[in-house]
């Protein structure tokens, strides 16, 4: 047998079920090989392959998917999304074909063989393992590399296969005789019990505490924690890599704080009189960009798994503890005569009642959809057992985060940290596959959806249940309300009066087969909607979305003199509150 063969049977036993992929000459081997062992499905851009194997795995509970893409513009195609895996720490395994070891260029020339390029050195500052594998490997070996990404912080692993290489003789004895090993495990620092005793010091000296909810907390640690943390007394707040973990309902939740975060949840945060910070590296889109003036009147312990994360300089942290957040959350959730936060918690939902999501000083001409509007209505129709794919950038994103209601049982997650656009339909894909029978969402702006549209066309072949509400707004909005905001007005390259072309929507989705409907106010109760919206299989929906719409609340920056921008704190979002909402809130911070 070919080596391409053992090398898809090893794939199996690691619990890999399917491959994404757009064929090549230079993987021919690795393709015809996996075919026969796991369920192989064709996209039309690379960047769909890696982006759909990424969610993929974020939903599916059985099984795993890695891309497969060819040499030179199937590597060069797929680094957006391994990118976007390394910035979100998940684990995504690229498979990439190459020219035959002969024909390699080393270096010494800028290409020998056809469509050569060198995507293990591509690869290398964006993946935990990049490695070109230049003759036959054992399983072991193999191992070690494809499961390097699951080790401690994930992230993604490019392992590059020569063409000579997959075709290569092996012997199937070699194969048969020998036994599946184990997945690697997860590794991560020991927890020091002096740590935890001096965090569960912090929480009993504490008034205001918060525990804020990452990525690196797991949704079966959050989901198996619900009850013990409610009996803690201690608010929780969720990022949005962790935007999943705590349902909406639950009497502790007090919001998503972030730069582009919910206001109320800003304004808590930074009333605490101490963080613990638990699965979250606390970037500045976190802390704000003014990170100096992050929790100004409390203290900061921070656990992840990632010490350099810790040391970076920002933001202040007064207890680093490297170790796996979710063995912290399970010490703390069991922890008993704790001090009564009632009257915290209290004040923390008064805040919620006061400041609505959907800030009062946003415009929406007539006969368009409030986004806000249109966000409450979707949470409230959507079901606990749906998959929720909020893009990855601009507008749509932005209000799906400050808006959407999460229930428990959902699954809700985007590419933040890249934001790139294009992510969220190539991602819904890889979601709905994973999903089994589940519903999925996609809630996309039109400009963001242009740039990945081709996939609709997988979207159709594959009739996978996905519904998808596209913001259609002429354009790019948050670069529009950028030129607007700072530059006066100056529109440059973000709708089509100044030059970006754009589909006719109705048109387009026609062309794959996949029934439109244009919504307008009132959908939420339109039977012709909810018919589509409930029915099994592809639909799509065109949101009209005022193109001068604004979104508030965000954190205003300004240009300085130098041309530098400074930013205000976390809980000095624009527009500024009226002055008796802001007494009612601004408890224990100076309101000037």
């Amino acid at each position: 047998m070919k080596f391409s063969d053992q090398l898809a049977t090893w794939l199996v036993e690691l619990g890999y079920t399917h491959c994404f992929f757009v064929a090549g000459g230079n993987i021919m081997h690795l393709l015809e090989s996996c075919s026969h062992r796991l369920t192989c499905i064709p996209v039309i851009h690379e960047v769909a392959a890696g982006i759909a194997a990424e969610y993929f795995n974020e939903v599916s509970t059985d099984g795993r998917a890695f891309a497969l893409v060819t040499a030179g513009p199937g590597m060069t195609n797929i680094v957006t999304a391994i990118a976007g895996a390394y910035l979100e720490s998940r684990q995504l395994l690229v498979l990439g074909g190459q020219v035959k070891v002969a024909d390699l260029a080393r270096g010494k020339l800028r290409q020998r063989g056809i469509q050569e390029i060198d995507g293990v050195r591509l690869a290398e500052s964006i993946t935990v393992t990049s490695r070109r594998i230049e003759h036959v490997i054992s399983r072991a070996e193999f191992t070690q590399l494809a499961e390097s990404g699951s080790r401690g912080r994930k992230g993604p692993v490019f392992l590059e296969l020569p063409l000579d290489v997959q075709g290569a003789a092996v012997q199937a004895p070699t194969l048969a005789n020998k036994a599946a090993e184990s997945p690697a495990r997860m590794v991560f620092p020991a927890l020091d019990d002096a740590d935890l005793a001096r965090v569960e010091a912090m929480l009993r000296k504490a008034e205001r505490p918060v525990l804020l909810i990452g990525g690196g907390i797991t949704r079966d640690t959050a989901a198996a924690l619900l009850e013990p943390l409610r009996h803690t007394g201690i608010p929780l707040m969720a990022t949005w890599n962790g935007v999943d973990r705590i349902p909406e309902n639950h009497p502790l939740f007090m919001g998503r704080p972030n730069t582009w975060g919910q206001r109320a949840a800003n304004i808590l945060l930074q009333q605490a009189d101490l963080v613990v910070a638990l699965g979250t590296r606390l970037g500045l889109q976190q802390t704000g960009f003014n990170w100096q003036e992050f929790l100004p009147i409390g203290k900061v312990v921070q656990v992840d798994c990632d010490r350099a994360e810790l040391e970076k300089g920002h933001p202040r942290v007064d207890l680093p503890i490297c170790a796996d957040a979710n063995l912290v959350l399970r010490k703390i959730a069991v922890l008993d005569a704790l001090p009564d936060y009632t009257a915290w918690a209290e004040f923390g939902r008064d805040v919620r009642r006061a400041i609505p999501p959907n800030d009062p000083g946003n415009r929406t001409g007539a006969d368009f959809i409030s986004p806000y509007d249109f966000v409450l209505h979707l949470s409230e129709l959507c079901l606990p057992s749906d998959v929720i794919i909020p893009c990855s950038s601009g507008s749509a994103n932005t209000v799906m985060q400050q808006t959407f209601k999460v229930k428990a049982g959902q699954r809700l997650f985007n590419s933040k940290s890249l934001a790139s656009m294009g992510y969220g339909l190539a991602g819904a894909i890889g979601a709905a596959f994973a999903a089994a029978g589940r519903r999925t969402i996609l809630v996309e702006g039109d400009g963001g959806f242009t740039q990945n549209l081709q996939e609709l066309g997988t979207v159709a072949a594959n009739q996978l249940n996905l519904k998808i509400f596209l913001f259609d707004d002429n354009g790019y909005a948050s670069i529009r309300m950028t030129q607007r905001n700072y530059f006066g007005g100056r529109y440059i390259g973000c709708d089509k009066e100044t030059g970006l072309g754009m589909p006719e929507w109705d048109l387009l989705f026609q062309a794959y087969a996949i029934p439109v409907l244009r919504l307008t106010p009132g959908f939420e109760a339109d039977a012709t909607f909810l018919e589509a919206f409930e029915k099994p299989g592809a639909a799509a929906f065109l949101v009209s979305i005022d193109p001068e719409q604004t979104y508030y609340p965000k954190i205003s920056s300004r240009v300085t003199a130098s041309g530098s921008m400074e930013s205000n704190p976390l809980h000095r979002m624009t527009p500024d509150l009226d002055q008796a909402t802001a007494a009612r809130v601004f408890r224990y911070l100076p309101q000037s």
